[in-house]
């Protein structure tokens, strides 16, 4: 692939608000729409035409790079439902070797992604009479049967649902071949339905909650020491710990217990491994932030501790490089990611734009909506930081006049080593209309040569504001903390999509 050819001056279009923008290659478009995907409507787009876009898109780009990007999106961008959509789109164009077999198996890491997928097939397939299922993509089927054979007892129980395709009709469809005795009896169990009950959260709080308590105060009791259990047990996960702090805490847990928990989410190696994306703690601090206990600021606390960890493989800011974040709040940026989250791409940008923060010795941050405003904050405190931004962003008003963070430094003669815009990149001018970000960085740059723009894109519409193929502007996208690894990639020559096609498949 070519990857310098991505946005020429015959690119030139319009945005969402119908200012100047250049047009994506496809591959580049295809990038920014899967890592900014939640399959929920946003601000420019319904949900619907997202799907839409990524099929016409996955028709014109090298079925390599698809199956790169999509366990580029699983594996490092912790995404779960967007891997499984681009390799159904991909197996009904691409025939005759063993790509999607082996693109399947490793984009299927958790049990009911072997259901997910064959749900989002049938539906992506149409497929409406009796056997939905039947005609199964022969490669699809032979890395389903690779993944079958990834997963215990414990982790299929885990997943055994009540949903339209179980595992019993998904392993009667692939028909996987066990690898050992031991798998042929889980098999065995799941034709069956006599998989054991697995001690998880759900399953034990569930069966608690059947008995019949004399009191409200002994039912209490019960909850507080079953939670205590669960902590003790260990088989409490990182994510389902976040999801359940409010629970704890008004469970009335023991402050020994407390600590367990607060010792958890800090511990650097399960704060890694829980792979967790950046706004999940966000979302967690500030559940805590109104719960009526005297011990939800030390898991506050904790939470900081933990993006603390999860900001440590941000590199290259020294106290040398000079550097400017920006982050927009503009209205089209206060859509939640989905329609059951209370977490919006205003927060993803904050948030990220607070790590990288974290990480920076000599650093100015700021928003901008109709305005442009400096607000500078204490280096620690990663989540309060965001919250403290959070409250400020009517002062900046809702527009995106993106192009007033570059004219202000022209203006003021600042020269910054690396300018940092989290935004949603329909950035556009609602005060004449005639200045735009890329006259102002063009005039920028005679005075700061070396200065480098970062466009992160946090919502994939599939144009950005300059092109990105020269004077030194740069494109990342996603809502992970890995997309600081392209950073570097960028600093030694690289860039996002020279990174996707070097992951092995």
């Amino acid at each position: 692939m070519k990857f310098n050819q991505i946005a020429k001056g015959k690119h030139h279009v319009v945005n969402a608000e119908h200012a100047p923008a250049y047009k994506l290659s496809k591959e580049w478009e295809l990038y920014v729409t899967v890592v900014t995907s939640a399959l929920s409507d946003k601000f420019y787009e319904s949900a619907s035409e997202r799907v839409e876009k990524l099929r016409q898109l996955i028709k014109c780009v090298d079925p390599q790079f698809v199956a790169r990007l999509a366990i580029y999106a699983r594996q490092r961008m912790n995404l779960r439902s967007i891997p499984l959509v681009l390799t159904v789109e991909l197996a009904k164009i691409h025939k005759g070797d063993s790509l999607l077999s082996r693109l399947t198996t490793k984009v299927v890491q958790r049990a009911d992604e072997i259901t997910e997928l064959l749900a989002y097939y049938q539906l992506a397939n149409e497929r409406k009479e009796m056997k939905k299922l039947n005609r199964l993509s022969k490669q699809l089927q032979a890395g389903l049967q690779n993944a079958f054979n990834n997963f215990d007892e414990y982790q299929f129980a885990k997943y055994n649902r009540d949903t339209e395709i179980k595992f019993r009709d998904a392993l009667f469809l692939v028909h996987p071949k066990a690898k050992n005795d031991e798998q042929q009896l889980i098999f065995n169990k799941i034709v069956e339905n006599k998989l054991e009950t697995p001690y998880t959260w759900e399953t034990e709080l569930s069966a608690l909650g059947q008995n019949d308590f004399a009191t409200d105060d002994a039912k209490k009791e019960a909850f507080a020491r079953k939670w205590e259990e669960l902590i003790d047990s260990e088989k409490l996960g990182y994510m389902a710990l976040l999801r359940n702090l409010r629970n704890i805490l008004q469970a009335g847990v023991s402050a020994a217990h407390i600590q367990r928990v607060c010792d958890t989410l800090s511990n650097k190696k399960k704060a890694l491994q829980s792979k967790q994306l950046p706004f999940r703690f966000l979302a967690a601090y500030r559940e805590l932030s109104q719960v009526d206990s005297g011990y939800a600021h030390k898991i506050m606390s904790a939470l900081e501790d933990a993006v603390t960890v999860v900001a440590e493989n941000i590199q290259g800011f020294d106290e040398a490089t000079k550097t400017l974040i920006a982050c927009d709040v503009s209205a089209s940026m206060q859509q939640p990611i989905t329609p059951k989250s209370r977490v919006q791409n205003y927060d993803i940008g904050l948030m990220l734009g607070m790590l990288l923060k974290s990480r920076c010795q000599n650093v100015v941050t700021g928003i901008f909506g109709d305005t442009w405003k400096i607000v500078n904050l204490p280096s620690n405190g990663v989540l309060s930081n965001v919250d403290a931004f959070y409250k400020r962003e009517g002062e900046v008003g809702y527009s995106t006049n993106g192009y007033l963070v570059i004219k202000d430094l022209k203006d003021r003669k600042v020269v910054m080593d690396k300018i940092m815009i989290f935004t949603d990149c329909q950035l556009w001018n609602s005060n004449d209309g005639k200045t735009q970000l890329k006259n102002v960085w063009d005039k920028y740059k005679t005075i700061a040569p070396k200065a480098k723009l970062y466009l992160f894109d946090l919502a994939g519409y599939g144009n950005v504001p300059l092109d990105i193929t020269s004077n030194d502007v740069h494109l990342i996208a996603g809502w992970s903390d890995k997309i600081f690894d392209i950073l570097t990639a960028i600093d030694n020559g690289s860039n996002a999509l020279k990174e996707i096609m070097d992951d092995e498949l």
